[in-house]
């Protein structure tokens, strides 16, 4: 299960930005190209978060769909996956524009008590 290990990074990183404050929320952006299993990342958030500044954050999970650009036609398309081809059929490659992300979008901390 590789989201207990983004868990720990994506709270490493929230912690160190929070600069000792308490970490209220956390909002995600999470491409459907990523493989992140939403619900793992969640149980995930919630038990690495214990006994942290984090501990009790909601953690909002936004997901972004997948699209490409067709380097044979430009035909911007949604992509169902990496294997995904280009319905022009010159099985030209493909450039990613968005559904690769896992990124921290916003945090809202607030001092301690």
């Amino acid at each position: 299960m590789h989201e207990l290990s983004l868990t720990r990074d994506i709270l490493r990183v929230a912690l160190q930005h929070a600069n000792g404050q308490t970490i209220r929320s956390i909002r995600l952006h999470v491409g459907t190209l990523t493989n992140v299993e939403i619900s793992a990342l969640r149980f995930c958030f919630d038990a690495c978060a214990a006994g942290t500044l984090a501990q009790g954050a909601t953690l909002h999970i936004d997901t972004l769909p997948a699209r490409a650009q067709c380097l044979g036609c430009d035909q911007i398309l949604s992509l169902p996956s990496f294997s995904a081809l280009c319905p022009c059929e010159k099985k030209a490659r493909l450039r990613i524009l968005s559904g690769d992300e896992l990124l921290i979008k916003e945090m809202e901390t607030e001092p301690c008590a």
